[in-house]
């Protein structure tokens, strides 16, 4: 049976090309996402200033493409949200409520962990 997105390489240059559509909506549409990706690419030279090791050099910059993914994925569910009804609904208000807050919990995370380099680093 023939699958619709191919097989194969051709699959995967199909799933890149949506991938980078994906991106490019996020960076047009979403100023949340833009803000993040800016605040994650000023993070990288810093995190190689500040990491003692590479690992650590590697979860400092970890943390900010995780708030990338949970940013991209609330995205998804606020335009899907809205692609159903933009009329007030309680349960399309409390989807978008925990998308945010799953954005807020991987902000926190980013916290945590640049806080602990930061403290390894000056105290």
């Amino acid at each position: 049976m023939l699958k619709p997105n191919g097989v194969g390489l051709g699959r995967i240059i199909k799933a890149a090309k949506c991938s980078m559509q994906g991106f490019a909506a996020s960076w047009k549409h979403e100023s949340a996402f833009r803000q993040e990706t800016t605040l994650a690419v000023i993070s990288v030279p810093l995190a190689a200033w500040l990491a003692n090791s590479v690992s650590q050099f590697a979860l400092l910059v970890s943390v900010w493409c995780l708030v990338l993914v949970v940013e991209l994925l609330n995205s998804a569910i606020e335009s899907l949200t809205d692609r159903v009804s933009l009329e007030r609904h309680e349960l399309s208000g409390r989807a978008k409520d925990m998308g945010s807050a799953a954005v807020f919990v991987s902000l926190v995370i980013v916290a945590l962990v640049w806080g602990a380099a930061l403290y390894e680093r000056f105290v």
